[in-house]
């Protein structure tokens, strides 16, 4: 699998917020500190962009800026023989990752958060997607000699529940990242985005109230009855 697998998955630029936004708001409810979440949604990270993003504290990531020119992915599996700092790459973005970027995602190719302190973009896959696009984009990457790794360039497994939507695929995730049983119903309700009650946060994280939510509520842009 690659981010040519991954592009055909990966649902329309509405579903995918939506989805991301509901992914988030299932970690606020699971995990009140922010910095251990998987799974954030920014609906203010500037007066027109949302940020969607997930780090795993091991040192992957992913980013996805949202606004009215699309969607902007970037992927990065650190241990990915794609990445910069690996031995392959030599310092450098790999080659054909980020070529055919259009003009309307040119500014992520330098933003500050996607890049290191040399300007080397921190990226082993990157997909967009326009508006009026039907279908995502990548760049024309190479994976030859790298017939030996199944998901070369990370996208596959740190996309995973964006490309698999099922309530199901996150309650088995959950479950087992959390040490705890999450029900798939309480999921279904959060992806769906309806309204929060106080039974279902419970249902979700008995040590969680309703009212501690508001601000991770407000950060999400999730819908409020």
């Amino acid at each position: 699998m690659t981010v040519y697998d991954t592009a055909r998955a990966l649902p329309g630029i509405e579903e995918l917020r939506d989805h991301s936004r509901g992914l988030a708001m299932l970690e606020a409810v699971l995990c009140p500190e922010w910095e251990s979440r998987y799974y954030s949604f920014d609906a203010h990270w500037s007066d027109h962009e949302q940020l969607a993003s997930m780090k795993d504290g091991q040192g992957d990531e992913y980013t996805i800026v949202l606004s009215p020119a699309g969607a902007f992915a970037r992927v990065f599996a650190h241990e990915s023989p794609l990445s910069p700092f690996g031995e392959l790459a030599d310092g450098q973005t790999w080659p054909g990752v980020l070529d055919g970027v259009p003009e309307a995602f040119r500014e992520y190719l330098t933003e500050p958060a996607f890049t290191d302190e040399d300007g080397v973009h921190v990226t082993t896959a990157c997909l967009w997607r326009e508006p009026a696009d039907t279908a995502w984009h990548t760049g024309p990457v190479e994976f030859t000699d790298l017939d030996d790794h199944k998901d070369p360039d990370g996208s596959d497994r740190l996309l995973h529940l964006l490309t698999d939507r099922s309530a199901e695929a996150y309650a088995t995730w959950a479950s087992a990242y959390y040490e705890t049983p999450v029900d798939p119903e309480a999921v279904r309700h959060v992806l769906a985005l309806r309204p929060l009650t106080a039974e279902l946060v419970t249902a979700l994280n008995p040590a969680m109230d309703l009212a501690d939510l508001a601000d991770d509520i407000a950060e999400i842009g999730y819908p409020v009855a």
